[in-house]
């Protein structure tokens, strides 16, 4: 991470087994090394589990000790997740500053209890202030890859071979997708290709093979344009939509704004409710529709109608969308770790 003259090296600490291995090979950021600590829940599990965590968190606070004291970082950046916690008690005990980064609006349990070590507490955006003492917290919103930024409509028509005068639904759960949005999908495609929509569906790795499976008949169809996953041409996807039907996960918060694209949002059910709030915070602002997931079958293929038909109110949400973008949530993140990190 450069800052005028001076060059800042960056070091990722993951928990053992964790997903993040393969998150950070797929970002395309330049860690200058990657470490793992031994972690595990202590919240929702059973009482043995407790134990082994217990046990894990213990050791990962000893290894992170020792990594951090290897590295000498100017400051650690925590973002929540129990990998979270050995490396905050690592960095308390060497003296190092912590800046918490809250993604969702509103913190979980482990970001709850680590913003004590915290110096500051970066959000995505005000209304997470509340959940801080005064002053603590400061708003920089999410931090969004470079290349997602850069996506123009036109590079996406070309990419994803387009109609540049059809409508285009984009369809997607998240890194691993999400099985019931796809299976609500598969079982209205046919009505929609018959709409005249164009369909980008994203499946996420896990639920492919059943999802092509469920839609074996419309796999070669013209206006539908599967993925397995996508990475580098995501915010392709985004530039291509005229709406978006997807989980509210934190990246949400930014994403549809930065490319003022109208939603149809629905949370995650088996979880706490980041998603829920996340999803309202959209909703209330008219950029987006909350749908619950056990209401998709009944009500996703009318409110993708109604609302694709609607283009006074595609434009409407389109504008109050597009008025909580913020695409410098990546800078002014980097900006708070210089300024706390002393650098």
């Amino acid at each position: 991470m450069a800052d005028g003259n001076s060059e800042h090296q960056l070091f990722f600490v993951g928990a053992v087994g964790g997903m993040e291995r393969k998150l950070v090979q797929e970002s395309g950021i330049p860690f200058a090394a990657y470490h793992e600590v031994q972690a595990g829940p202590l919240h929702g599990v059973d009482p043995f589990t407790v134990v082994s965590s217990a046990a894990k968190l213990s050791l990962g606070a000893l290894q992170a000790v020792n990594r951090l004291r290897g590295l000498r970082p100017g400051v650690a950046l925590l973002t929540g997740g129990w990998a979270n916690l050995p490396l905050a008690l690592g960095a308390r005990l060497l003296g190092i500053p912590i800046v918490i980064y809250l993604p969702d609006i509103e913190p979980g349990l482990t970001i709850k209890a680590l913003q004590r070590f915290a110096a500051r507490i970066a959000t995505t955006v005000s209304e997470s202030a509340k959940y801080f003492p005064a002053g603590r917290s400061v708003v920089t919103g999410y931090p969004l890859q470079r290349n997602r930024l850069q996506a123009t409509r036109e590079q996406a028509i070309t990419r994803f071979k387009l109609n540049p005068s059809g409508k285009t639904v984009l369809v997607f759960g998240g890194s691993r997708g999400a099985r019931n949005i796809n299976i609500a999908l598969g079982d209205c495609l046919p009505r929609l290709l018959d709409e005249g929509l164009q369909i980008i569906h994203i499946t996420g790795d896990f639920d492919w093979e059943r999802s092509m499976s469920q839609v074996e008949a419309y796999g070669q169809h013209p206006q539908y344009r599967p993925f397995p996953y996508l990475h580098e041409d995501m915010g392709l996807a985004f530039a291509a939509a005229d709406l978006a039907v997807c989980r509210a996960g934190a990246s949400t918060l930014a994403e549809l704004p930065v490319f003022a694209l109208p939603a149809i949002l629905v949370p995650y059910p088996y979880a706490w409710r980041y998603q829920s709030v996340n999803a309202d915070y959209l909703s209330d602002r008219g950029a987006a529709l909350r749908l619950n997931d056990e209401d998709m079958a009944s009500s996703l293929l009318d409110r993708i109608i109604s609302l694709i038909r609607d283009d006074a109110r595609l434009e409407e949400m389109r504008a109050n969308s597009r008025a909580l973008a913020n695409a410098e949530g990546a800078r002014r993140l980097a900006d708070l770790l210089i300024e706390v990190g002393g650098a």
